[in-house]
């Protein structure tokens, strides 16, 4: 074990399957470093409150930040313009038909503050993998014929773990989005983790709450 630059300790992780508890995370949220992306380690972190996210196939991060962002799919919040797109009937939505392309689109998007993507090659097939097992899921938004936004993310049966969404016209990503959360709010889902704030997932409803609340609403 060493430590980062504010002398925080860093887990290295080797074959074992585990990780150590999210109470040891640095003030950025990074817990742990290395290990592997096996679907028992993936399942293993997002169980556990935990999330890959790293730039290169180098070296795999592992982090559980406080505050937590999350949706109560009860919250989600439909402006008055969202509610004429969602009635109009210029986009329609399919789950599950082409995950791996939602894999592509999601990778390609430019994010700011962020070089490159963290949706690598190993990251494509070890969530492949996931939905092959039936724990990953894909929302697709379509215009017509032509796929134009969409999501994905992991399913644990009372908590959704959103990974990334993409849209390639004016609030296809957001219809996705508030599909999700009405489909989990019937299912009556805990939340959606939507791991970091961003001003995006705050318009819709998303906001923080310290990381204990939500490993207690993690936890069945």
């Amino acid at each position: 074990m060493e430590k980062d630059a504010n002398n925080f300790p860093l887990f290295f992780l080797g074959d074992r399957l585990e990780f150590p508890s999210v109470s040891q995370a640095n003030e950025d949220g990074l817990l742990a470093v290395g290990g592997d992306l096996s679907p028992e380690r993936l399942l293993l972190a997002y169980k556990n409150g935990i999330f890959p996210w790293f730039n290169d196939d180098a070296l795999i991060l592992w982090w559980s930040p406080d505050p937590r962002m999350v949706l109560y799919p009860r919250e989600i919040k439909i402006s008055k313009s969202m509610r004429k797109v969602l009635r109009d009937g210029q986009f329609t939505l399919t789950q599950n038909t082409c995950f791996e392309k939602i894999l592509e689109h999601c990778a390609k998007v430019e994010r700011r503050d962020q070089d490159g993507t963290w949706i690598t090659p190993n990251m494509k097939s070890a969530y492949l993998e996931l939905f092959d097992r039936g724990f990953a899921k894909s929302l697709e938004v379509w215009e017509g014929d032509i796929l134009v936004g969409g999501l994905y993310g992991i399913d644990l049966g009372h908590v959704f773990c959103g990974e990334s969404m993409f849209s390639l016209r004016p609030n296809a990503s957001k219809f996705a989005f508030i599909q999700l959360a009405q489909q989990l709010e019937a299912k009556k889902y805990r939340l959606i983790d939507c791991q970091i704030h961003t001003p995006h997932l705050q318009s819709l409803g998303a906001k923080e709450i310290p990381r204990e609340e939500f490993m207690e609403a993690l936890a069945k």
